[in-house]
C-alpha cells in the first residue's frame, strides 16, 4: 500500500486524534475511513452539481458520482434535482436504464 503524507494544522489533527479514540481505532484507518467518505461526498457534490447545471445526463452524472443508475436517480429524487437537459438527453438516460 502506498504512502503519503500531509501537513495539518494542529486544530485538526487533535479532531482526528479525537475522532480516532471516538471510533478505537488508530490514526491511520481514521485517516482512510474519512478519505474514502469524503472522497464519495465530493464525487457526489459534483455530480450534482454538473447534473444540475445540465452539463451532464443522468448516465454520466451516475458515472462521476460512482454509483449506478439507479442509485444515481435516487440521490436526483432525495434532493429534488431538476436538469435542463434537452430530449435527447434525457432519451439517452432511458436507453441507458433500460440497458441495465
Amino acid at each position: 500500500m502506498p504512502t503519503i503524507s500531509a501537513r495539518l494544522p494542529a486544530e485538526e489533527k487533535e479532531e482526528l486524534d479525537a475522532v480516532a479514540d471516538m471510533l478505537s481505532e488508530d490514526r491511520s484507518t481514521t485517516i482512510r475511513k474519512a478519505l474514502r467518505e469524503g472522497l464519495e461526498t465530493l464525487r457526489v457534490r459534483v455530480a450534482v452539481e454538473r447534473y444540475q447545471s445540465g452539463d451532464v445526463s443522468a448516465a454520466e452524472a451516475a458515472e462521476i458520482a460512482d454509483l449506478s443508475i439507479a442509485e444515481w436517480l435516487d440521490v436526483a429524487r432525495e434532493r429534488n434535482l431538476t436538469t435542463q437537459l434537452d430530449l435527447s438527453d434525457l432519451e439517452i438516460d432511458a436507453d441507458t436504464a433500460t440497458e441495465l
